[in-house]
């Protein structure tokens, strides 16, 4: 399916789902709406697990928030719902106007490279292509012409202090400078959000410290920041916090 048919898809179950006028849309300057959100296990012989149950919550258009909570609280599943990497068994979520809960697989995937930015723990970088190119990757899904890839490839690399690093393959870099070019290839695409998960997970504290640094720079130029973390100290960083334990949001809280 083309990027154009995608986007013309997408524009089509929008407009019926907006016709049943059972479902509210986000208002002006919300990017993420998530409304009575579940997750639910068929575990066999009529066990069924709830990962999530009825989680409801929105992020305004520039916020730093955090998603917190112990292993098991329900945080990775509704990661995975607000990534577009899955779908809620129930409820509604909306991701820039788009009611993403209502998409197939390939709709999904279309909006996941055109609106989110990843930034994985792992780094998730090919280990044979330079910082330059492990950028524009997301820029080549979406068929720019190579040209311009480069352009806004080197240009993220600079928002990230690695102008000078932009021919080294990723064993050539130290760790904070692989999850620079992570952070780069997040935001190459100008996203809706950028959706970090575990970002310092790998990273000794002092070049965690810097990364939390270069998101907080981000946040300030603008973006949506999506932190997913179990880190107290981690999640500090961010402007609110959003507590998750046992499948339901326990607190939701604004950081001074």
């Amino acid at each position: 399916m083309s990027k154009e048919r995608d986007g013309q898809t997408i524009m089509e179950t929008q407009m019926a789902s907006a016709s049943s006028g059972e479902l509210q849309a986000p208002g002006d300057g919300v990017v993420i709406k998530a409304e009575n959100l579940w997750k639910t296990y068929d575990m066999g012989e009529a066990i069924q697990v709830h990962a999530l149950s009825g989680v409801s919550f929105s992020i305004d258009r520039g916020e730093y928030v955090a998603i917190m909570g112990p292993s098991g609280s329900g945080k990775s599943t509704l990661m995975n719902l607000i990534g577009c990497l899955d779908t809620p068994s129930r409820g509604a979520y909306w991701l820039n106007t788009h009611l993403v809960s209502e998409l197939s697989d390939d709709q999904l995937a279309y909006i996941r490279n055109k609106e989110i930015g990843f930034v994985f723990q792992t780094f998730n970088l090919l280990s044979r292509a330079s910082a330059l190119h492990n950028v524009e990757l997301p820029l080549i899904y979406s068929g720019m012409p190579q040209k311009d890839r480069l352009e806004k490839a080197a240009d993220a690399l600079r928002k990230v202090d690695l102008a000078d690093r932009m021919h080294h393959k990723p064993n050539e870099l130290s760790g904070g400078q692989r999850q620079r070019v992570a952070v780069a290839r997040a935001l190459v695409n100008n996203p809706s959000i950028i959706l970090a998960d575990e970002p310092t997970g790998n990273l000794d504290t002092a070049t965690g410290e810097e990364i939390m640094g270069l998101f907080e720079r981000l946040h300030q130029a603008g973006n949506t920041l999506v932190l997913v973390t179990h880190e107290h100290d981690i999640a500090a960083h961010a402007h609110r916090i959003i507590h998750v334990r046992d499948g339901r949001i326990e607190r939701d809280e604004r950081v001074d």
